[in-house]
């Protein structure tokens, strides 16, 4: 495992994300990104060969509560925001090609 990512790489997921990063966030999440590969590779280096595997790193309890049925919020307010609509959907982007 590589101790370093490039501002490439970063740009890549960036985009492959959708997300628009300026230079300065490059270099931070470049800097950050590194940083968390170099602190996993120091983790790798210990000897795990007597720890039982966990799924948790603390016990779980599961919290029940009753499932009531309630009346959802409308077609009108859920769609308030939405950047595009047709009829009483999100409209959104097509990603794959025909």
């Amino acid at each position: 495992m590589t101790d370093a990512i490039t501002e490439q790489e970063v740009r890549h997921v960036a985009k492959l994300s959708r997300l628009k990063l300026t230079d300065e966030q490059v270099r931070q999440f470049t800097r950050q990104m590194s940083d968390i590969l170099a602190y996993v590779k120091k983790l790798n280096e210990l000897d795990t060969a007597n720890v039982k595997p966990t799924a948790h790193a603390a016990p779980l309890r599961n919290v029940f509560r009753e499932d009531k049925a309630a009346a959802g919020m409308g077609v009108e307010k859920v769609l308030q925001n939405a950047p595009d609509r047709d009829g009483p959907f999100f409209k959104v982007p097509r990603v794959l090609a025909d």
